[in-house]
């Protein structure tokens, strides 16, 4: 079996980034491992009409916060790296600050430590200076910056397709190939837009 892919879902706005990311992994046959927060799970009654249960049966294992022996604990334990999507300020201050008080921080922490890709969505806004330090920290630790800012030179015409393009940019931050959006050609010489990706 391939190497999973670490999703944490935090308690910041925007949880149907995490949501959208296992789906794609699913469709993918990327094996997804899930290590959601109890805040997470608040917002996702606010945000959505799913249940915990439904997000977490789209993962291969799930793991609660917890549970600070079980695999993504160690360096030992192989994944091809983690992206936590939404990334709250309060997880991003604990990565910065390698303050593991929860399996989610704790396999990020592994993944800075063993050189893997960890990717954070993080969802703040406007962003102050603190913020802006705290991910300066995390990103010279080698963690991938990158907050859901939506693009449109493919010409979205849905909230989901803003979403997919964010969790595109999250899959190619991990070298993981998809279809989620189209990726930009240059100018057309009719100078027509690109076409959706919708129905491909």
């Amino acid at each position: 079996m391939s190497r999973p892919v670490l999703v944490g879902i935090t308690g910041a706005s925007g949880v149907i980034y995490g949501v959208e990311l296992l789906r794609a992994l699913h469709e993918l046959a990327v094996p997804a491992h899930l290590i959601m927060t109890s805040a997470a799970r608040q917002c996702l009654a606010l945000e959505t009409d799913l249940t915990p249960a439904e997000v977490e049966a789209l993962a291969a294992r799930v793991y609660a916060p917890d549970e600070l022996a079980a695999g993504p604990a160690s360096g030992s334990f192989p994944t091809r790296g983690m992206v936590i999507a939404p990334c709250s300020i309060k997880t991003l201050s604990a990565v910065a600050h390698s303050y593991n008080q929860n399996l989610l921080v704790r396999a990020a922490d592994v993944c800075l430590k063993e050189r893997r890709p960890l990717v954070l969505m993080v969802r703040e806004t406007p962003l102050h200076a603190g913020h802006l330090e705290l991910m300066l920290r995390a990103a010279r630790l080698g963690a991938v910056i990158l907050p859901p800012v939506p693009a449109f030179y493919h010409r979205p015409r849905s909230i989901d397709e803003l979403v997919r393009h964010s969790v595109g940019k999250a899959l190619e931050g991990l070298g993981i190939d998809h279809r989620l959006y189209r990726p930009w050609q240059g100018t057309d010489p009719d100078h027509s837009p690109p076409k959706s990706m919708e129905g491909s």
